[in-house]
């Protein structure tokens, strides 16, 4: 029997949702009880996923968790508000490393760089009995944050960073429209998430003109499409349409299985 376990930004619910969708070999779900798991729990009812939620302190020890052969999953999902002070992002994800490290025999760490303050975090807990993963390119380079991992890596980030003719395009996935008023504030752009008038005119400074809708295959967010045109309109932004995908997010899980398992 095997646990596996994710600490995961909410930014990545949908990647979430979309591996626990395609591997039969998970048999056992638990999401951990707290006030950030109500978007992922909502995609997994709504994707049929039968899972169990349990406050951490219930959690049962690893020799409970399923029989022989059989795969265990706990997710613990963090608040987005974190990405605020990226000093307080560090020791709450090594905090809950640690803690779920008591649980389960691998984990992996839905975060990039962000604000690099997680890109020793391997190295960090390299002697603790549980394997302690993070979203990595295939060159072994953390991912420098969720837009970076559903774009393949810091390469196509880039090509896509420059790819404008210097205009400044604003990036946006399912989730990031989402939440894109939070974002702003933990980002530090504006303290009121519906003061437009800042925010545009910090995009106004910072040369933003254009809006990407990011398309990653996964629709777990139905009004992804009127959420993006109603950002566009309210900083009048062009939309420009992006590919993206989820293949570098599930290698980075295959190989913590591999790590694991063998």
């Amino acid at each position: 029997m095997t646990v596996l376990s994710f600490i995961a930004c909410r930014m990545f619910e949908d990647e979430i949702v979309h591996i626990i969708e395609n591997d039969q070999d998970i048999r056992r779900i638990i999401v951990v009880d707290n006030e950030d798991r109500g978007g992922l729990t909502g995609k997994l009812d709504a994707a049929g996923c039968t899972y169990e939620l349990l406050p951490l302190f219930s959690i049962p020890p690893k020799s409970e968790n399923g029989g022989e052969g059989e795969m265990t999953l706990i997710i613990h999902m963090l608040e987005l508000a974190l990405h605020a002070s990226p000093d307080n992002l560090r020791k709450v994800v090594y905090d809950k490393t640690e803690e779920l490290s008591g649980y389960a025999d691998g984990i992996l760490l839905f975060y990039g760089l962000c604000g690099n303050v997680l890109g020793k975090v391997e190295e960090d807990f390299r002697s603790n009995s549980c394997t302690v993963r993070i979203l990595k390119e295939e060159n072994g380079d953390v991912v420098d944050d969720c837009i970076g991992a559903v774009l393949g890596g810091r390469a196509a980030y880039l090509k896509k960073l420059t790819g404008s003719g210097g205009v400044g395009t604003f990036f946006m996935t399912p989730m990031w429209a989402a939440h894109w008023r939070e974002m702003l504030v933990a980002a530090g752009m504006t303290s009121n998430p519906n003061d437009i008038k800042m925010s545009k005119f910090v995009f106004d400074y910072a040369g933003y003109k254009n809006v990407a809708r990011m398309d990653t295959g996964l629709h777990y967010e139905k009004d992804f499409d009127s959420m993006v045109e109603e950002f566009a309109q309210l900083f009048d932004f062009n939309i420009i349409e992006m590919s993206a995908s989820p293949v570098l997010i599930e290698k980075c899980y295959r190989r913590l299985c591999t790590d694991v398992i063998g």
